[in-house]
Formats: C-alpha cells, structure tokens, sequence
C-alpha cells in the first residue's frame, strides 16, 4: 500500500516537473538581456534585470504608433476573456432553457444542429465572419472581437445535459407559486447551476485570452492589440543587427499565463464539481 502510494506521488511529481520546467525556464530567460539570450540561449538560472524588464514591457509605450503599453495588451486580452466567457455562458444557458423546458416540436432537432456545429470552428468560418464585421463596421471594436465568438455549442450541450438532471419537482412548485418562466429560469436555474457557470467560464476564459488568429484580423488599431499580438511583434522586430527584445517577450509571454493560471487555481474547487456533480 505504501509503495503504491509512493509510487502514485512520484508520477505525479515528475508530472508538475514536466510541466513546470518550460514555465520556470522562460521567467528566468526574462531577468536576462536580450544579448545574453540571444547569444547564450535559454537560462536555467537568475537574471539581474526582472523589475526592469517587467517595468518596460508594463509602462514602456511602443509599437507604430508610439502609444501602446503593456498593461493596455493585458486590460485588452482580458476584456476578450471576460467577455467571451460571460457571453458564451448566457446564450449557452438560455439556448439550453428554451431546448429543455419550452419543448417545442423539432428541439432535439434544433440541438443536434447546434451540436453539429462543433463541426465548423472558427478558422472555417472566419472569413465569412470578417466580412460580416466589416461591412457592419465592427473593425477595431469589443464588440466585433467578442461577439462572433459567442455562440457556443459545447457550453449548450453541458447546460442541457445539467437543465435535464434538474428534478420536475421543482418545475411543478415554482408554477404553483405563480413563478413565471423568466423568474423560473433566474430565481431557479442560476442558483443551481453556479459551479457549471463556473467551469465553463474556467474554460472558456482561457479559450478567449489565448485567441490570436481572430483578434490579428480584427484589429489594426494598436490600441485593440492583445497580448499574444504584442508577443508576436516583439518577435518580428529584425532590422538589419539589431536583436529582437527576447527577454520581454519572455515576460510577455509570462505575464500571459498569469491569469489563466490564476483563474483555475481560484476556481479549481468549483470547476472539479461543476464538470462531475449528479446530485441536485
């Protein structure tokens, strides 16, 4: 029993090794400067230069224009995440409520549409999409980087399967209370279904802050511009000798994986018993 313990532990230690090691080695190449990576690759150890690199990628204005910081890619990355995971979680949970309890003729149907769309993610249509936001001038906007993202049919197969476990017993009390179908679904259906609210905004959030292909078409303004575009230009600077600042695309990218991380390990009790919770 103990050898197997020990064992179960070792694995599981040598796991977090293995998935540790890259993060450690790219917050560590970013206290370095960009020579010292660039001529002795990555570091394994300490550099004498975090605050001022962390500073300068955070304050420093750059890019085209002159004008765009660090923390202005970051408020943006994160108002995608926020919003593509709060809207999804709405239209997944009112498209669920209307496909379970309204139970028109054809709703499996209509949900087996849905479904399908799985099928069709964003790089098939997003040529399409684009041309939708551009000829309704949602170019450089919020709205035109979280709204064609929305609709969600992996969010409305969780919220069905969750909204059809719910038992018929409380269906039946809120109608003799004179609850309507609205104040059913708030007074209701919100309540029970916070830990499923909360896993799939877990995984929707880190879904829309690690966007990049969407937010490059949708944005030429650089102050629209998220973190993974400001990694990207950092990258591409090579103008003759000069050397592409490494260690703040380091730390952008660092920086990058704070808030998901952050975001799981806050929720990660909800997230577990959202996604593995029968009894309501």
């Amino acid at each position: 029993m103990h050898k197997t313990r020990f064992f179960d532990h070792l694995i599981l230690i040598c796991g977090v090794l293995f998935l540790m090691t890259p993060v450690v080695v790219a917050f560590m190449t970013s206290t370095h400067t960009a020579a010292e990576i660039h001529s002795k690759g990555l570091m394994l150890s300490p550099g004498g230069h975090f605050a001022e690199t962390y500073t300068t990628v955070l304050t420093r204005q750059g890019g085209f224009t002159g004008q765009v910081t660090g923390a202005r890619m970051v408020m943006n990355s994160f108002i995608l995440g926020v919003g593509f995971a709060a809207g999804k979680i709405i239209l997944s949970m009112l498209a669920a409520y209307a496909i379970v309890y309204f139970r028109f003729r054809m709703a499996n149907l209509a949900f087996w549409i849905i479904f399908t769309t799985l099928l069709l993610p964003l790089e098939v249509r997003i040529m399409p999409s684009y041309q939708v936001m551009t000829q309704l001038g949602l170019i450089n906007t919020y709205t035109g980087l979280i709204v064609p993202l929305l609709a969600s049919a992996t969010g409305t197969f969780y919220f069905r399967q969750f909204f059809k476990s719910v038992p018929d017993e409380l269906l039946e009390a809120a109608r003799i209370d004179g609850a309507g179908p609205f104040k059913f679904f708030i007074d209701v259906l919100v309540p029970l279904s916070r830990t499923m609210m909360a896993a799939i905004f877990i995984i929707m959030f880190v879904y829309g802050w690690n966007q990049y292909l969407w937010p490059m078409l949708m944005t030429t303004d650089e102050s629209f511009f998220t973190l993974m575009r400001g990694i990207k230009s950092i990258l591409q600077v090579w103008i003759g000798s000069q050397i592409p600042d490494y260690n703040e695309a380091f730390a952008l990218a660092v920086l990058a994986m704070l808030p998901p991380v952050l975001i799981v390990v806050i929720f990660q009790r909800w997230f577990i018993k959202g996604l593995t919770e029968s009894d309501k």
